[in-house]
């Protein structure tokens, strides 16, 4: 059973930036397509980025393009979010997701949905407020 773990929300003023991290056990990430989610308060889980098999195609939701970075590292088997120029509408629990072995979904023009992966993190807080 593949282990999802978050770690990295905290409180952060709007401008400022953090860094969500996912980590992965006991399996190989390479193995896994990778979302990020988060739910906001009231609202419905969104889609916020994805990282193909192979870590060769990305793709953000319109909002966060340009200001948020998916990326990983496979010696630490850790998925990570950047998260610059953060606003309140990021405010949420954001949860990291995997899909795999095989994948069947892309990564090329949207964030594959949620029950397209087999395995979830925890989640991990946001808030971006003054």
């Amino acid at each position: 059973q593949l282990q999802l773990v978050e770690s990295g929300g905290g409180l952060v003023q709007p401008g400022g930036s953090l860094r969500l991290s996912c980590v992965v056990s006991p399996f190989s990430l390479e193995d896994y397509l990778i979302g990020w989610f988060r739910r906001a308060p009231g609202k419905e889980q969104e889609g916020v980025s994805c990282l193909s098999l192979g870590g060769h195609y990305t793709h953000y939701v319109n909002s966060v393009e340009g200001r948020f970075t998916i990326s990983r590292d496979v010696a630490k088997n850790t998925f990570y979010l950047q998260m610059d120029n953060l606003q309140p509408e990021d405010t949420g629990v954001y949860f990291c997701a995997a899909q795999g072995p095989p994948t069947y979904s892309y990564c090329t023009n949207d964030v594959p949905s949620p029950g397209e992966y087999e395995y979830w993190g925890q989640g991990t807080q946001v808030t971006v407020s003054t």
